[in-house]
């Protein structure tokens, strides 16, 4: 969830009160990972998801019970989700319940300033009926990690690392890709020449940039960047392409287009001077394969669904080259 500990000061403010709900442990089956979390509001309404269903529904009674008594708290809730809730998961879950009032209103502020600055970590003694207190872990990784240790200790990251990402091309699909990658893990640096082709849109990991120099901003790519290539001309198409393709550093380079524009581009390529193999190591077509639609915002869900499976096969190769 983004942006966690700005939503709770927000609430708190408004309501005097509001509590989140955090998944931090689970065995077997379950409705969603360690980390997963939950924002409940004074009235009952919620940001983020810990799962829906029953999990859900009694972690939040709980939230506004616990609200509703008027005192900062942290409570423990373990649910086994066959014989306690009903549902068919099987498994079973462990949430931590934790009721924030003003008096906590620096220590969030503190946690949301370091929430601006990019993911982090936090350590903190977990004690049945005692406000926590996060102790930020500077200088600590923040990958995915929640860990629930047996004494209480719990290790919690907040903060998804995003993926950079380079969109080359504000034409309809372009803005339909934007729209599709908003709330997903990714840094969105969108580049055309015509100022007039973006829209107004509000995203905190959107930068549009006007540049007559498209191939330029690719080569200055970022290591690990992912990029995507749609502009309204193939011979932009292809120097943007070039310039990337250069880089050798760069996961996932993305043409939209046919596999004939593929072939084309692939001759192209090895007359600028790479190889065959490198000629041949860009996507195109970009999308998951077998949605043959051309609406732009079905060709939008292909190309972020394939997005991050391709995020996740880069994440999982470093860390097993860490491992």
């Amino acid at each position: 969830m983004r942006a966690l500990f700005a939503t709770l000061i927000r609430l708190v403010e408004r309501d005097g009160s509001a509590a989140l709900v955090t998944v931090s442990a689970t065995h077997g089956s379950a409705p969603r990972e360690a980390g997963a979390r939950v924002v409940v509001a004074r009235g009952g309404a919620i940001s983020g998801t810990i799962g829906g269903g029953r999990l859900e529904h009694e972690a939040i009674q709980r939230a506004l019970q616990l609200m509703e008594a008027g005192r900062d708290a942290t409570e423990l809730m373990r649910l086994a989700l066959g014989p306690s809730l009903g549902q068919c998961c099987g498994g079973d879950v462990t949430l931590v319940v934790e009721v924030f009032g003003r008096s906590r209103l620096d220590q969030l502020g503190d946690l949301a300033r370091a929430e601006a600055r990019g993911p982090f970590q936090t350590l903190s003694q977990l004690v049945d009926g005692v406000p926590m207190v996060r102790a930020i872990n500077e200088g600590q990784p923040a990958g995915n990690t929640v860990l629930l240790k047996e004494d209480g200790t719990l290790l919690e990251s907040f903060g998804s690392p995003l993926r950079d990402l380079l969109l080359f091309g504000a034409g309809h699909v372009g803005k339909a890709l934007v729209l599709a990658l908003a709330p997903l893990p990714f840094s969105v640096r969108w580049i055309d020449s015509r100022p007039e082709m973006f829209p107004n849109l509000p995203f905190a990991n959107l930068n549009c940039v006007v540049s007559d120099q498209p191939a330029a901003e690719a080569a200055r790519a970022p290591d690990g960047a992912f990029v995507i290539i749609m502009t309204h001309d193939h011979g932009l198409d292809l120097n943007i392409l070039d310039a990337a393709l250069r880089l050798n550093r760069l996961p996932y380079v993305g043409l939209i287009g046919s596999a004939t524009k593929r072939t084309r581009f692939e001759h192209r390529l090895k007359a600028l001077g790479h190889s065959e193999a490198h000629a041949r190591s860009f996507v195109c077509p970009i999308g998951i394969p077998g949605i043959l639609s051309k609406e732009p915002a079905v060709i939008a869900a292909s190309v972020a669904a394939d997005l991050l499976l391709q995020d996740q096969k880069v994440r999982d190769m470093a860390d097993q080259f860490v491992a």
